[in-house]
């Protein structure tokens, strides 16, 4: 770029262009002592130099939401979404899961969960221009044993199921080698986890999915009653971690919940779980939307953010026991 673009006083210019620099980026290269050498500049005429220099390239600074929807083509990677293999699907989700965040999937028993899971674990290790991200997935495993045989019948049916994809794609993939299964049995395992496994698969690019399926089970098992705010600390740290690294890998990552049935006065309930959205919303939420399976109708996904951090705490703190649904 010319250096006449920069609004600068002429006589610092000139002294730049007689220092044979003729760019805005070869003057960038210099520190501010090399360039009152090269120029003979004062450092406070140097400083205003690199300062206008560097405001010039990098442009506006803030960006708002709208202008980061419609400048799509400048901005790739924040559109980028992880298909659901299903068209219907990622047409209600607006193109599939977000890879920055935490996604939750809440659900009747029965109602599809883990089916819905297991096929984003193949539709990941598809290359982008199919939907995926040419990577494996993560799978924990918090109440039940990896569902081995319902993963193995959708691989031999994704001819039919991804009909968008040429058979010899997907003859050529071994699906089953990217898919890592850990079985976590409490709530340190699950930590521990999150915090040390998942990270190595994830900066060698090995996967590009998490799955915690479920979230809750470990904390319904290990936490009673009376404990709600040691369960809402280790909730919070659990949220904190997962937040983090889907942000760093850019790597979606999928929370699945078992949403029970309203229990009856006459039926002692413990708090609501972390994921209790109505808990959630009384307490101060921000319109918190589940994607509902069975006979709920369908939402929409919820990225949770800082859901385990923020709110949830200060729904538990305002709701105390009260009955809720556990998750």
């Amino acid at each position: 770029m010319d250096l006449d673009q920069l609004d600068l006083n002429p006589r610092i210019t000139t002294a730049v262009k007689k220092a044979k620099l003729k760019s805005i980026k070869e003057v960038l290269h210099f520190s501010g002592p090399d360039l009152q050498r090269l120029t003979g500049l004062s450092s406070l005429d140097v400083q205003h130099l690199l300062r206008t220099a560097s405001l010039h390239l990098r442009g506006s600074s803030v960006f708002t939401a709208l202008h980061l929807h419609r400048q799509k083509k400048r901005f790739p990677t924040q559109h980028q979404r992880l298909s659901l293999g299903c068209p219907v699907l990622d047409g209600l989700l607006r193109g599939g899961l977000p890879l920055d965040g935490v996604t939750e999937l809440a659900g009747h028993s029965s109602a599809g969960k883990t089916q819905l899971a297991l096929q984003l674990c193949l539709t990941v290790q598809f290359p982008p221009r199919h939907g995926g991200l040419e990577a494996g997935a993560v799978y924990v495993c918090t109440e039940d044993v990896f569902p081995d045989l319902r993963l193995q019948q959708l691989i031999a049916g994704q001819r039919h199921l991804r009909t968008d994809v040429p058979g010899e794609v997907i003859d050529k993939m071994k699906f089953g080698h990217q898919i890592f299964i850990e079985h976590v049995a409490d709530v340190d395992a699950l930590l521990e986890c999150v915090n040390k496994k998942v990270p190595v698969l994830l900066s060698r690019g090995m996967a590009r999915l998490v799955v915690i399926d479920s979230v809750a089970a470990p904390f319904r098992c290990e936490f009673d009653g009376l404990a709600s705010m040691p369960r809402a600390r280790r909730l919070q740290a659990l949220g904190a971690t997962l937040r983090r690294l889907s942000s760093t890998f850019r790597s979606p990552v999928l929370c699945i919940n078992q949403v029970g049935p309203t229990p009856t006065p006459s039926l002692p309930a413990a708090p609501p779980l972390s994921l209790d959205f109505r808990e959630v919303q009384g307490g101060g939420g921000g319109g918190v939307r589940p994607l509902m399976l069975g006979r709920v109708a369908v939402g929409s996904l919820l990225q949770l953010t800082l859901v385990w951090t923020s709110q949830v705490t200060e729904a538990m703190e305002e709701q105390g026991a009260a009955p809720g649904p556990q998750g």
